[in-house]
């Protein structure tokens, strides 16, 4: 059999992967920590929350730019790391309102990008002047996404803390904490 031959059997057979409806639900049974499990997990402390108002979506996929923040029926359609844990706000946030914790398992120890939105309004999707969004590796926000390098966490064998500062917009174009964390 050709190159040629071989190439076009392997599209064929990648157009053929049959892709999975995208719900809010993709990646939830996979990802939400049982108590005392020990497993690999990011266990998140999200701080700088804006209010305790609508959602928090903590979603985990690899680190790398062409499959961060990529459609989540694509994902998992392609056999790729895709977990997603939602909680209401006021169900993960602490006292003084302003800090949440999330726990979100992963497949093994490594390398992934993570991201949080706070979905105030709770359509399930990011609003420029409403929600706030948050990365691994707290990057500076821009007007594109960041690179999947700068909001990546890198989780053990077990449990692995980390801190994600919450972002909000800040003006016209500019995106930021609330205040100095």
């Amino acid at each position: 059999m050709t190159i040629s031959a071989l190439w076009t059997i392997g599209i064929i057979a990648a157009a053929a992967v049959p892709t999975i409806p995208s719900t809010p639900d993709l990646g939830k049974a996979e990802a939400r920590c049982r108590p005392g499990e020990n497993g690999p997990s990011l266990l998140l402390d999200i701080v700088g929350l804006k209010d305790r108002e609508g959602r928090l979506k903590a979603e985990v996929y690899p680190a790398n730019d062409q499959d961060f923040l990529q459609d989540d029926n694509i994902l998992i359609s392609q056999g790729k790391t895709f977990r997603r844990v939602e909680a209401p706000v006021e169900q993960v946030a602490t006292q003084n309102g302003h800090v949440a914790q999330i726990c979100i398992r992963v497949p093994g120890p490594g390398r992934y990008a993570v991201s949080v939105l706070h979905d105030r309004d709770g359509n399930r999707k990011f609003g420029l002047s409403v929600d706030g969004v948050g990365f691994g590796g707290n990057p500076k926000l821009g007007m594109g996404k960041p690179k999947a390098a700068a909001a990546t966490m890198i989780v053990g064998s077990g449990p692995t803390r980390g801190r994600i500062i919450m972002n909000y917009r800040r003006g016209l174009l500019s995106f930021g904490p609330i205040k100095a964390l």
